[in-house]
């Protein structure tokens, strides 16, 4: 039975025409050099600490980012924009990249995480790979987003790491009781959640939804004016 994300990835993969874009943007995010960086960097995190380690849970909104989180940004800034919009349309170029960047930077540290629990061995330890698949998927949205938004690359690979650890602060320091924001509890929850694991996948896929069109609209403001 397909579990909750993955109807939701497939529902997203095959909507409108964004299918060539996404074939093309997800090739380049996944069969990179950046890509593999991530991965490993995600298992050498996970060996010195384990998934329950400040280091690990710190690292999420960083190394998400690697992939593709400055896809666009790269090919706006050398001009390619037009040559890739002549082979689709602009809702397909944007969803294309966004899933893109997406999947990759959650691809990324779910698959680090896979090859970690090999290397330790069955029964060692345990993870949740939906939940780090969707949060890793989220955090590299906002990062996607904020390069849109700023047009540079420093503010992509540190903002979303800016915000991800603003909400760690309040929900410690002032927001106890809201633990739904606490970006920790999207990756290992301690505390009840409506509908337990599905809940918090519910959650994450609205908010990457709410992230999405924010970049739908951002992105295609910026192509207007190319």
């Amino acid at each position: 039975m397909l579990r909750l994300d993955t109807v939701i990835v497939l529902a997203f993969f095959y909507w409108g025409d964004g299918m060539n874009s996404f074939e093309t943007d997800i090739c380049r995010a996944v069969f990179s050099v950046k890509f593999a960086i991530a991965v490993i960097l995600q298992v050498t995190v996970l060996s010195s600490g384990g998934f329950g380690s400040t280091l690990y849970l710190m690292c999420i909104p960083l190394i998400c980012t690697l992939p593709y989180a400055c896809g666009w940004l790269e090919e706006y800034k050398h001009g390619f924009v037009k040559f890739s919009l002549s082979r689709t349309t602009v809702r397909g170029y944007v969803l294309g990249k966004f899933l893109a960047c997406g999947i990759s930077g959650g691809l990324a540290e779910a698959l680090g995480s896979w090859i970690y629990v090999l290397i330790c061995g069955d029964g060692k330890v345990s993870c949740e790979y939906s939940l780090i698949f969707l949060s890793a998927m989220l955090w590299a949205s906002v990062a996607a987003t904020l390069a849109a938004l700023s047009n540079s690359k420093y503010i992509a690979y540190g903002g979303s790491f800016v915000i991800y650890y603003f909400l760690v602060i309040l929900c410690e320091r002032y927001w106890m009781g809201l633990y739904c924001l606490h970006p920790y509890e999207w990756i290992a929850p301690t505390h009840l959640w409506v509908f337990g694991t599905t809940g918090i996948v519910l959650m994450l896929a609205g908010l990457i939804t709410a992230v999405g069109i924010i970049y739908y609209t951002v992105i295609k403001r910026r192509i207007e004016r190319v």
